[in-house]
């Protein structure tokens, strides 16, 4: 009998699944996040064995658990052939057309390049013999409302031409063509920055897709790279150290406590290059803060948004509400930020008492914006909205430089005028009405 679940992580838009057979007990972890204690739960609640971690591709928007999961149950792990000779640690290339036998469940590999060039896709029969499958577990391919996205792997030597033709043939060629009644299960969902009309909802159907999902609808080649590559959201930067990370051999992730600091520890860190982590919302932050310190609220998109504004290997002090620590870094741990070296403790007590190094965050309206744009004639105006946000208007004379785009434009910008900085509604908060980060 199948025993089949979906894992969804809203925080980060990530979808991972839990596959298994329980007449015989094995079973397959398909895109694993890095904390993997739900699929062991889970798998020993129902009696599995996890034999296999499949990978449909080198995740770039996040950690995967594959080398924790190998670690603590002795797993296999397994990628499409086009990633044998990729990695640093041994893996199973998976051949298109390849099954795996769980038991009576049967797990069928297709060769879905695309977004990458060693995509694969899972499609998953509860028996060998059924006419229409379970499902298809899409990875970054095919996703509920949109496509994988063919422009990431530019810098890397691939054209988004290239992999976007590849991308229209793995659609119509090897997903198009299951039964209409398959149920679709991706990688990821709303919000992610793989791709731009990403549905809020987490499975659909092959049928309702065909019918509804822009990117499959009737167009030649050219025209649906066309189509597809126009107006992308920017790509975080952290996206090419987690894709890089993830075909290495690198140091697994293991719970452990984190070290409180006082103030004084505090700057003097700060004073040796370590950034200054505030995860409180934005509100708290703005009445008080350590001078030098950078914003990411948990209330959203902590991960993304401190991958886009913080580099991997900048040691991270935390600031934030009492006993939030764990989760910050947890969620930090998810894209590779493993440098959290401690948090300050009790932010109350030491911002009370050391008024000297803590500063308020300066807030506008409309109306006092533009009476700052007339008492300062040189007033810097930054707007780090995506490409197609701004085309829908913008403040005259700002600079665009989108967010993820911030960290390598900054040249651009003189850091003795005095500076706004504007985006479409303040820090994006709870993804989609989600809890903060549901089982972080």
């Amino acid at each position: 009998m199948l025993w089949f679940r979906q894992y969804y992580l809203g925080c980060l838009s990530h979808a991972s699944y839990l596959v298994g057979d329980t007449t015989t007990g094995r079973a397959v972890v398909v895109d694993p996040r890095r904390d993997i204690v739900q699929y062991l739960d889970d798998a020993e609640g129902a009696g599995l064995r996890i034999e296999w971690v499949i990978e449909t591709h080198f995740h770039a928007d996040f950690l995967s658990g594959h080398l924790e999961l190998a670690e603590a149950t002795g797993a296999r792990i397994a990628y499409g052939e086009a990633a044998a000779g990729r990695t640093e640690y041994p893996i199973e290339a998976l051949a298109h057309g390849q099954r795996l036998d769980l038991g009576e469940v049967v797990l069928e590999v297709r060769a879905t390049p695309g977004h990458t060039p060693e995509s694969i896709s899972v499609v998953v029969w509860e028996h060998a013999d059924d006419p229409v499958p379970y499902g298809v577990l899409t990875g970054d391919t095919l996703f509920i409302g949109d496509v994988g996205r063919p422009d990431l792997l530019v810098s890397v030597g691939h054209t988004a031409d290239e992999l976007g033709r590849m991308l229209h043939r793995s659609l119509h060629e090897q997903l198009l063509t299951l039964p209409d009644a398959t149920r679709v299960f991706p990688a990821l969902g709303a919000g992610s920055a793989c791709g731009k009309h990403l549905s809020t909802e987490t499975e659909s159907t092959i049928g309702v897709q065909r019918a509804s999902n822009y990117a499959l609808q009737p167009m030649s080649e050219a025209e649906f790279v066309a189509v597809v590559t126009e107006g992308q959201p920017a790509a975080p930067p952290y996206f090419l150290f987690a894709a890089t990370r993830n075909r290495e051999q690198r140091t697994l992730l293991y719970d452990q406590g984190i070290t409180p600091m006082n103030l004084d520890e505090v700057l003097a860190a700060q004073r040796d290059g370590a950034v200054v982590l505030d995860t409180r919302d934005q509100t708290m932050f703005a009445a008080g803060h350590l001078v030098g310190s950078v914003s990411v609220g948990l209330d959203g998109r902590f991960a993304e948004y401190a991958g886009t504004v913080l580099t991997a290997d900048t040691p991270i002090v935390l600031v934030g509400e009492p006993n939030t620590e764990a989760e910050a870094r947890t969620r930090l741990a998810r894209i590779g930020f493993d440098q959290v070296i401690g948090a300050l403790d009790d932010y109350v007590a030491a911002f009370t008492t050391r008024p000297e190094v803590v500063v308020r965050a300066s807030r506008l309206t409309a109306d006092e914006l533009a009476e700052r744009r007339a008492a300062l004639p040189g007033l810097q105006i930054v707007d780090v909205r995506n490409p197609g946000e701004v085309t829908t208007g913008t403040v005259p004379g700002a600079i665009p430089i989108p967010l993820p785009r911030l960290l390598a434009g900054a040249g651009e910008l003189d850091p003795a005028v005095p500076t706004v900085v504007y985006c479409a509604g303040g820090y994006r908060p709870k993804p989609h009405g989600l809890p903060r980060c549901e089982r972080w």
